[in-house]
Order: structure tokens, then sequence, then C-alpha cells
């Protein structure tokens, strides 16, 4: 069975009056401090490697009746799953403006040049496409943002590219790059732990389109959010506000 127009107006608006009372029932319980709560997250993979389960545990050293739900998913999907309630946050990367989503935080969110310590380029300082295009590489699939960038740019530069390694997950991605195999592309949030410890090098691409990513924080537009939630934003606007 599909709903139809006047069925579909009643399932969101039924949505909603949920979404309320929840948020009543946070705000009620948030009168005797923020000591319990559920927040739902959505990240595309490269942020929930790392970056969003770093986020969490730090959030959880002070706030630790908060509980959290974590959600992978391709780019495409998320701005969906915010703007259908049923996820409270989305983490994902973002070229364009998306019909009821609201940003809550906006940051550049370039793409490197991933290789090992050892690679013939590691070196540089800066680099082009049209430099790592000569050398094996690993890229992701084309329904990835990165991937249509790269080859967005490729296409106006009459670069080709048959990569050596192609997959779906930026792990393995990575992965191959330490051991050698190759190049990969990747923001730097998806690698830090290995940058730590040398594992990989990542260095800045020159490539305009390369640098036209931006990570994005979204939330359902002219929703009310639960405190946990707001909290939640709120120690990631100040992590980002330390880091500069």
């Amino acid at each position: 069975m599909v709903p139809n127009a006047a069925g579909e107006l009643l399932a969101a608006h039924a949505k909603r009056a949920w979404q309320d009372i929840e948020r009543v029932t946070d705000d009620i319980k948030a009168l005797r401090g923020l000591q319990t709560g559920w927040v739902r997250v959505a990240s595309t993979e490269g942020f929930a490697s790392e970056f969003v389960p770093n986020l969490i545990a730090e959030f959880q050293r002070e706030y630790a009746g908060i509980r959290f739900g974590l959600e992978v998913r391709v780019q495409a999907e998320i701005p969906t799953l915010v703007r259908d309630g049923d996820v409270d946050i989305g983490f994902t990367l973002s070229t364009s403006s998306e019909r009821g989503i609201n940003v809550e935080l906006r940051h550049p969110s370039p793409i490197l040049a991933i290789m090992a310590k050892d690679h013939p380029l590691a070196s540089r300082r800066q680099l082009a496409l049209s430099q790592l295009v000569g050398y094996p590489m690993a890229l992701p699939d084309v329904q990835s943002s990165l991937r249509q960038l790269f080859d967005i740019s490729c296409s106006r530069q009459g670069l080709q590219c048959e990569p050596a390694l192609l997959s779906n997950r930026l792990d393995a991605m990575i992965s191959f790059a330490a051991a050698g195999g190759g190049v990969t592309l990747s923001g730097e949030a998806a690698l830090r732990s290995r940058l730590k410890t040398n594992l990989v090098v990542a260095i800045p691409l020159r490539d305009r389109e390369m640098n036209e990513r931006h990570f994005e924080v979204q939330t359902m537009a002219g929703r009310m959010l639960p405190g946990a939630c707001r909290a939640f934003i709120d120690h990631l606007r100040e992590v980002l506000r330390k880091e500069g």
C-alpha cells in the first residue's frame, strides 16, 4: 500500500507531534540537569570511523547518561533521514543546500592525497591530480561525492585514470595506500589516528574541485531539538573552535 497525499500529510504531522512529545519529555528531565537522553546520529563512513565516535566518547565523559545511536549511510541518504525525522543529527559532506534541512555547522573539508610515507610523492608540500594519475590509485565508486569531484576535475583537465583498486569502503582504500599499494583520496577527519602514528601522509591538492567540499552538521528545518542533541552540537562547535 502507498499512502495518498492526505495520508502523507497525516504521517508527517504524526511524526512531528511525536517529536514534540519526545522534546518536552527531554526538557522536563533536563530540569534536573542533563542526565538522560537519546541522540540519533547518521554519518558518512569517513566521519563515522573516528571523528564521530571520538566526539561521542568525549561528550559522554561529561554527560554519561546520554545514549547515542549511530547509523553509517552514504551521503545522499543522510538529508532524507534528517528531513524525515528518522535521525536527529546528520554528519555529511555537501557542495549545495538541501530543502528542509537546517545546517547547524559548516566547515571546509578539502580532499587530500593519501599515501605511504615512502611513496615517491610523499615529500611534496602540495600536489595536483595530474601528478597523481601516473601512479596506482584507489578510488571510491561513482556514488561518492569525492569520486564525482575527482571525475569532474579529471574531465576538465583531460586526465585519464583507471583505478588499481575500486571500493565502496574508505577504510580499505586508506589501508591500501598505507601498505604501499598506491595513492588514495580522503578528508583529514577519516585518518587522524593513522596520521598521528605516521602510517600515511596527507598532502593538500591544488585542484579547485578538490577544495570545494564542506563538512556539514544537519538537522530538520523548523524542529526544536531536544536538550541532549543541542548540547552535543554545542560540544562539536567548541571542539571545532579549539581546532581553529
